[in-house]
């Protein structure tokens, strides 16, 4: 968190928090009543003090005022980097994903990732495709398009799949899940809201 917002925050405690104004997309874009954040030190400032309380809503804190960040699905979106002579991976706040501790797949394709840590994010679809080839068999052979889609329809149907993620020298089983069971699962709202009696701006 930036110095200076920790000391507005010290120096005003007590300001309203706001709701409904601010929201994160599918692609990791930052908006303001449904309009993108253009400029990049605005979008650097809120990715710099972005985080969540207590209660798994998450906000960035501007100045002395937590502002509550809508979620389009989850609170990170993940993408690809070029890194080298490989591809790694990074959130939207600029973090790179050095360890993937879990992988899971809901009924539309969305792929959810958790890492060291414990924070969780959605693949931008921008990059599914290219992730999506980083799946292997159980024995670490890679799996084509057709095989992904035949073990993601069959985990559908009987609960298993066999689909792993490959990254950072380390293998993880993929899950499933559904999208409207991703919040409950890894303990976020996607849409904060004031809880009864407090004040809101």
């Amino acid at each position: 968190m930036d110095e200076i917002v920790v000391k507005s925050m010290a120096k005003w405690p007590d300001v309203p928090d706001v709701f409904g104004w601010i929201e994160l997309d599918r692609r990791g874009n930052w908006l303001i009543k449904s309009e993108r954040i253009g400029n990049p030190g605005i979008c650097e400032f809120i990715s710099r003090n972005y985080q969540a309380d207590e209660r798994g809503r998450w906000f960035f804190q501007n100045g002395p005022q937590r502002v509550f960040v809508s979620l389009a699905y989850a609170p990170y979106v993940v993408s690809t980097c070029p890194a080298g002579s490989s591809t790694r991976l990074v959130t939207h706040t600029g973090s790179a994903l050095e360890q993937i501790t879990g992988a899971w797949i809901d009924e539309d394709g969305t792929i959810i990732l958790r890492w060291t840590g414990g924070d969780t994010g959605s693949v931008s679809d921008r990059d599914l495709a290219e992730i999506a080839a980083w799946f292997t068999d159980a024995a670490g052979r890679p799996l084509g398009d057709e095989a992904v889609a035949k073990a993601i329809e069959t985990r559908a149907a009987h609960g298993t799949s066999g689909i792993w993620l490959g990254y950072g020298g380390k293998r993880v089983p993929v899950g499933r899940v559904m999208s409207d069971q991703v919040p409950t699962k890894f303990g976020f709202v996607r849409s904060p809201r004031p809880a009864p009696g407090e004040p809101d701006c």
